[in-house]
């Protein structure tokens, strides 16, 4: 009975299909399993059309009201090195946009961009640069790659590391063959 009370209260389901007509409805031990057009799945919102626009949306909105709370320590008055400016978004800034960027990486040119404007919102705030400087020029001399050279480093050595894992289950299964 604890089951089920917390099944009610937790669960939904989410078919993910391109398809605009409606899913059938789902039913686990004869209760009806509330359907959803958006879950949350370990921190990452997944879209019934799997489109990545929720997902960044979030996240920019997370990220503007993170760097509210560190202006004083990140903003022009502040006092602090360039050097740590730079670590502490490394460290506290960046991995809340780059969580989960293996799946998300793949969302359109748009999406994308809501969250380059951020970065390029805060390098410029780290370096108190005026409008006229490039942001470009911003990401050359922080050496802060962009979040498309972001997503293509974690991609790349997503797929290095899965080739690793394949490499020696394919030599053994080989060498089983000889």
């Amino acid at each position: 009975m604890l089951l089920v009370l917390s099944f009610k209260t937790k669960s939904t389901h989410a078919t993910f299909t391109v398809r605009r007509d409606d899913c059938p409805t789902v039913y686990l031990n004869g209760k009806h399993i509330p359907q959803d057009t958006t879950v949350i799945y370990l921190g990452i919102h997944l879209v019934r059309r799997l489109t990545w626009k929720t997902h960044i949306i979030t996240k920019r909105k997370q990220l503007g009201l993170l760097l509210k709370r560190m202006y004083w320590i990140l903003g022009r008055k502040s006092e602090l090195s360039l050097v740590n400016k730079v670590l502490l978004y490394k460290t506290i800034l960046k991995p809340i946009w780059t969580y989960g960027i293996p799946l998300w990486g793949s969302a359109s040119h748009s999406n994308i961009e809501i969250l380059q404007r951020f970065q390029n919102k805060v390098l410029r705030t780290i370096v108190n640069a005026p409008w006229y400087i490039p942001n470009k020029r911003l990401h050359t001399d922080l050496q802060m790659p962009t979040i498309r050279e972001e997503i293509t480093n974690f991609s790349t050595n997503h797929r290095a590391k899965l080739l690793m894992n394949l490499r020696p289950t394919y030599l053994l299964n080989k060498a089983r063959e000889d």
